[in-house]
């Protein structure tokens, strides 16, 4: 059988590393795909470098020479961003072929059009490699989950952070220095943005939230929380409460809409996924007949992310010759079947607190934190007061309540924060259980 063509737009970490799995295991590749996968050309920056690894590809400085060639049937978007890929992708479909993407940036902001592009063309764009690396949680959500209503997905789905969050518990390091260790050693780039203020993990908790419950992208919605203000102070409150912080990307089903937030979150020490250290990424999905399953593994680096998008690669091929009709949709729901239910504002997010709050040692000031909370209908769970250092007036104190809804506890903050025996601004990080 004639082999698939396949070019690639780049040919760094993840092009070669996709390059060098499908020619180290190109014989089982092959007997999985039912025929040979062929990588033919390359778009590249810098020909000189790519020479290096690029064997008898035929290679390119114009990313135009493959998505225009008619010999190729698949082209596997590396660039990363928002354009050049959009436009890439578009006329790639626009030509007839497949698209295989580990481009989380775009899908999550242009995904909604991209795929509508493909259905119409009856072509597939596949993007397993997009969240989460080699993890296979699209392919989860998408099919392995398929009988179930999802109700929840968690994850940590952004290395660095976890990383950082990491050694600041295990070192008591504050966050400017393990973030300048974490770029020394290369999981963090010169200008971490993306990754330290939750924009990364945001991108790909779109993408799962859409497959998960049948929603169009909708990027511009998620609320995005990073971790640049966590001290490692609250940290350790954490940890001798029973509790680690995490970054986590959390989307859940509700009556009155779908929740679609990334911050910065309290998780019981004893769950799987508090465990999650370093730069793993795990992902907790909660459906109606399974319960919560988990899903683990490394979440970015050359070889992982190409095991992801050598994976689509061979379901592309298998699906090459089948009718458009019947092929796994995009977003696991019937195009015409996405639901309009609303994503909330983070006001409307019902979830348990943590509160850090400096006060002034002296009689009267917990009763009146209690009754502000009391007032708007939060209830604590553990309230514990340190004892105040030497020669000191003020004294941290941590509340940890019970279930309540954003807006009343931020109403709750601010007058907190008013009363005269309270000093500065209150630390507020969000709890969840994820229990099964």
């Amino acid at each position: 059988m004639k082999p698939i063509n396949v070019g690639l737009l780049g040919l760094g970490t993840v092009g070669g590393g996709t390059l060098t799995v499908l020619r180290r295991n190109a014989e089982e590749i092959t007997r999985r795909a039912g025929r040979e996968i062929r990588v033919t050309m390359a778009a590249v920056r810098n020909l000189e470098k790519a020479k290096a690894i690029a064997g008898d590809l035929t290679l390119t400085t114009n990313a135009n020479d493959v998505v225009n060639n008619p010999d190729i049937d698949i082209v596997v978007e590396l660039i990363g961003g928002y354009s050049p890929a959009k436009e890439l992708v578009l006329k790639a479909i626009a030509n007839g072929k497949h698209v295989v993407t580990a481009n989380k940036a775009l899908l999550a902001v242009h995904g909604t059009e991209i795929f509508k592009a493909a259905q119409e063309k009856g072509v597939m764009v596949a993007f397993e490699a997009a969240v989460a690396g080699g993890i296979p949680i699209i392919k989860a959500l998408r099919e392995g989950l398929t009988a179930n209503r999802i109700e929840w997905i968690a994850g940590i789905i952004n290395g660095t952070t976890n990383f950082i969050l990491t050694e600041m518990r295990d070192k008591g390091l504050a966050f400017d220095t393990v973030l300048a260790e974490a770029q020394r050693l290369g999981y963090a780039e010169a200008d971490p943005t993306f990754d330290i203020e939750g924009v990364d993990a945001a991108h790909k908790l779109t993408i799962m939230a859409a497959i998960g419950f049948g929603i169009p992208m909708q990027f511009d919605k998620a609320y995005t929380e990073g971790i640049s203000k966590l001290t490692k102070e609250d940290i350790a409150y954490a940890e001798e409460l029973g509790y680690r912080i995490k970054l986590l990307g959390i989307t859940k089903r509700t009556d009155k809409g779908i929740e679609l937030r990334v911050h910065p979150t309290l998780i019981p020490a004893k769950r799987l996924i508090a465990n999650v250290e370093g730069v793993m990424n795990a992902v907790l999905v909660k459906g109606d007949a399974v319960g919560a399953t988990m899903y683990y593994g490394r979440g970015a680096g050359a070889e992982p992310t190409a095991s992801a998008v050598v994976a689509d690669l061979v379901d592309v091929t298998r699906m090459h010759t089948a009718d458009p009709e019947h092929r796994v949709p995009h977003l696991a729901f019937q195009p015409d079947q996405l639901s309009d239910v609303p994503v909330l504002s983070i006001d409307e997010v019902r979830t348990a607190y943590y509160l850090r709050l400096k006060a002034f040692d002296k009689p009267g000031v917990l009763a009146d934190v209690t009754r502000i909370l009391a007032d708007l209908d939060i209830s604590i769970d553990a309230m514990i007061q340190k004892e105040p250092a030497e020669g000191e007036e003020l004294v941290d104190v941590i509340i940890l309540t019970h279930q309540a809804v954003e807006k009343a506890i931020n109403q709750a903050i601010a007058k907190i924060e008013g009363l005269s025996s309270i000093s500065g601004k209150i630390t507020k990080i969000r709890m969840e259980e994820l229990s099964a």
